[in-house]
């Protein structure tokens, strides 16, 4: 296994941005940019061995300037909502971006860590980029970043992030891709099976700010405990789909001790391919789509709302506000380091 390398255009202030490809024996290839630790393709074979790229993107880093919906983005130091975009850490009040009514949204959409240059240093399975932060986006603390993303034998992408900070800070970093497992351009991925392994979820208001309530999912649109359609109840009459439009809701992981393990599975009946997401975190954001804007993406394909989904891993949606939702402060003697793989098979 080795990682090749090759110029994806430049940045908005002339630098150079590459992309980066890291191929295992099987034909499993994760294409990735230094523009905002991106990751922009990902090929998968099928059940017959035909190979598609399976995330939503932009064939240049161009079309990541803008990228509304945050296609294949490293997001940080804060993804999800906060509420009225302000946080108090150690009695000190820090105001964020206003970017989503009155709450912060992925921390800043143009200062955010995946509208930045990161460095980046390939090595044999995997590519590591890094960055440093010097207390930004209204965020304290100088903080150094590190993300990596490997490619394993076994056909996992596996995403890694390290974060040290010389003050208590915010963070609680994701991975925001989307995925479409019959190919990026296939339209909806309504007909997906999906199974998440939680009792619960965290239900929110209107706004998108859980309620700080853990509800549990049995009996209403949001159980994935056995493995279900997607689109069966996506439009279900429930005033927690009318909030998000569909499913945006961050799901309890069962059982949570800190460990690597299985807490969801997507399953494509049409292409055989399966994704199954590890990971040490408490929650999963899962995301239908619902609000893609219609543009023009990769080899000019049509996206549109549900044209992929995410799974997003990382704590609680608005966890500085909720003294029982998880710790997300981080500083000197407390680093930030988590993992997430999403493995392919058929």
């Amino acid at each position: 296994m080795a990682v090749t390398s090759k110029n994806f255009g430049n940045a908005p202030d002339g630098t150079a941005v590459m992309l980066y490809t890291i191929k295992n024996d099987n034909g499993f290839t994760a294409e990735v940019t230094n523009f905002g630790a991106i990751l922009v393709n990902l090929l998968v074979p099928d059940k017959d061995g035909a190979i598609a790229d399976v995330v939503l993107g932009f064939d240049s880093v161009d079309g990541y300037f803008a990228n509304g919906s945050f296609f294949g983005s490293t997001i940080g130091p804060s993804a999800n909502r906060i509420d009225n975009a302000s946080i108090e850490i150690n009695g000190a009040t820090y105001q964020l971006k206003v970017n989503d009514g009155t709450n912060n949204l992925h921390s800043d959409e143009a200062l955010g860590y995946h509208k930045r240059v990161w460095n980046a240093e390939p090595k044999n399975d995997c590519v590591v980029f890094t960055l440093e932060d010097n207390a930004s986006m209204g965020f304290p603390g100088n903080k150094k970043v590190q993300v990596t993303y490997t490619v394993t034998d076994k056909n996992e992408l596996k995403i890694e992030y390290d974060v040290t900070s010389d003050q208590p800070t915010l963070i609680n970093m994701t991975n925001h891709t989307y995925f479409n497992l019959s190919g990026h351009d296939s339209g909806s991925i309504e007909k997906h099976k999906l199974y998440i392994d939680a009792f619960h979820y965290t239900p929110v208001y209107e706004r998108l700010i859980p309620t700080g309530d853990l509800v549990p999912v049995e009996g209403t649109p949001f159980d994935f405990r056995i493995m279900k359609t997607i689109g069966d109840d996506i439009d279900a009459d429930d005033i927690q789909l009318t909030y998000g439009q569909g499913y945006d809701h961050n799901y309890v992981i069962d059982n949570y001790d800190g460990s690597v393990r299985k807490i969801a599975e997507v399953e494509d009946p049409v292409s055989g391919r399966k994704m199954a997401v590890y990971t040490d975190q408490p929650g999963v954001q899962f995301y239908a789509g619902n609000c893609i804007a219609p543009e023009t993406g990769k080899e000019g394909a049509a996206y549109k709302k549900r044209s992929g989904l995410c799974l997003e891993t990382q704590a609680f949606p608005d966890s500085i506000h909720q003294s029982h939702f998880q710790d997300v402060v981080y500083g000197p003697e407390r680093p930030y380091r988590t993992t997430t793989i999403y493995q392919f098979y058929n």
